[in-house]
């Protein structure tokens, strides 16, 4: 059985959609009190009502929102118990199109921009109490990816390189943590049904320019794209369309 959340502050980056609504809502309803920040003010200010939780409009790739955004959950209750560090970005591009301006809006977003959030949370849980009931004093976590660690996937490179990079700084975070009572982990998921998603699929199909329900081949086997409600779904003898492009 889960521990209660009755009570624990928690502060959600990439808040207004996607996973970070959907774990706002499952917070919500299990009793903590949240923070909830994302750079589209008003999604994440219709989501804090429906939840009666805090907005926050801060685009975390700006030092002074994301000053401000830390801020607040300190200011209201004195302390902040979990960091759900989930604000990202991805578009997808053949890897020779790639451009510097493309990578670094990718890597501002979810490499650099997730390093300082996290840089300026665990400076505060440090000197904080330990939680009520627990022994930790605080709780980072990192939206990462299964592309962080099978990548490959061409299409989304600067994606699949930030996400390896947002494992790579939980780990160094954790090592350094571990002794002030505060850890650290992410999160690798598969392919989620967010409007993330739905980019990445119509992105994909006017890249590849696949209509739906069109006939073709992908990988070593044969196949062919069938649809449901408008989506494309894999049938074939090769891995299936989401085992291809596994990403948040």
């Amino acid at each position: 059985m889960m521990a209660s959340l009755n009570g624990r502050t928690v502060l959600i980056t990439g808040a207004a959609r996607g996973i970070g609504a959907a774990t706002a809502r499952r917070l919500a309803s299990d009793g903590a009190k949240l923070v909830l920040a994302d750079q589209d003010g008003a999604g994440v200010e219709k989501l804090a009502a429906e939840l009666k939780q805090v907005a926050v409009k801060a685009d975390v790739t700006k030092p002074d929102d994301i000053a401000r955004m830390v801020d607040e959950p300190y200011k209201r209750w004195g302390r902040l118990d979990v960091l759900f560090n989930n604000a990202g970005v991805i578009r997808v591009e053949p890897l020779f199109d790639v451009t510097e301006a493309e990578w670094d809006r990718v890597m501002d977003v979810n490499l650099r921009a997730v390093f300082f959030v996290l840089q300026a949370v665990a400076k505060r849980m440090v000197k904080q109490d330990v939680m009520p009931g627990s022994e930790l004093r605080g709780k980072l976590i990192q939206t990462a990816s299964i592309a962080s660690y099978r990548g490959g996937n061409h299409l989304m490179t600067p994606y699949s390189a930030s996400k390896a990079g947002v494992v790579s700084l939980t780990r160094s975070a954790a090592q350094l943590l571990a002794a002030e009572r505060v850890t650290s982990n992410c999160v690798c998921p598969g392919a989620v049904e967010t409007p993330m998603w739905e980019q990445i699929d119509k992105e994909w199909g006017a890249l590849e320019a696949w209509d739906r329900g069109r006939r073709g081949s992908a990988g070593s086997g044969t196949s062919h794209w069938g649809g449901r409600n408008g989506r494309r779904t894999w049938r074939g003898s090769s891995p299936s369309w989401r085992a291809r492009i596994r990403t948040t």
